[in-house]
């Protein structure tokens, strides 16, 4: 019994030893890592105010690349808006001038004359006239302003000048002719309201005029 002790003894005192030598090369290992890891440390931090200086100056180079870049784009939207604003403009006088000879065509066509190229100056016609107010284009472009001396013909020239006489009272009114019309059979010239409270025609409506081309 007691060898049998001594023999248990002896082992675990062997066990014991080995793995002392097993854990002293562990323990010195761990110390040189450490050390690597604290010199590793110190070198990051005395390179860090280094690298803080750099990432300070790729944010600046972006920044100024951001600007740069907006500049750019806002100057080109800028650019692009004027161009497609000077196309719609003329576009729009295009179609507007388009429309207008159209309208010119048409008229022509349904009183069955051709428009007059020339002014016919003292060119007289008699016939019945009447007036109009209501707000529209006008054929020679533009829109209708009842306040204005005009009026409506269906073939002389925009821009000729005309005397309109009353045949009922005598009196007369110089107008400018810059529309189409009227297309009623028997009317021969169709007034303005101004035009026509100079001649004294609005309570009739209609009336027997004669017509004067007096030049442009």
């Amino acid at each position: 019994m007691y060898r049998m002790l001594t023999f248990v003894w002896a082992l675990g005192v062997l066990l014991f030893a080995s793995q002392a030598q097993a854990v002293a090369p562990m323990g010195e290992t761990t110390g040189s890592v450490r050390a690597e890891i604290g010199s590793e440390f110190q070198t990051d931090k005395k390179a860090y105010p280094a690298k803080r200086r750099a990432k300070s100056v790729t944010k600046r180079r972006h920044a100024k690349r951001h600007v740069a870049s907006y500049s750019r784009r806002t100057a080109y939207k800028s650019r692009r808006s004027k161009i497609y604003a000077y196309r719609s403009r003329r576009i729009t006088s295009v179609a507007q001038a388009d429309v207008s000879k159209k309208r010119t065509r048409r008229a022509a066509a349904r009183s069955g004359r051709r428009i007059a190229k020339s002014v016919p100056v003292g060119m007289t016609m008699t016939g019945l006239a009447s007036y109009y107010w209501q707000p529209q284009r006008v054929a020679s472009g533009g829109w209708f302003n009842p306040k204005a001396m005009t009026a409506a013909h269906k073939t002389l020239p925009f821009g000729t000048r005309v005397r309109v006489t009353n045949k009922r009272n005598g009196r007369s009114v110089e107008v400018t002719i810059n529309d189409r019309g009227p297309y009623v059979p028997g009317r021969i010239i169709d007034l303005s309201d101004a035009a026509a409270s100079k001649i004294g025609m609005k309570k009739a409506g209609v009336v027997p005029v004669h017509v004067e081309v007096i030049g442009r």
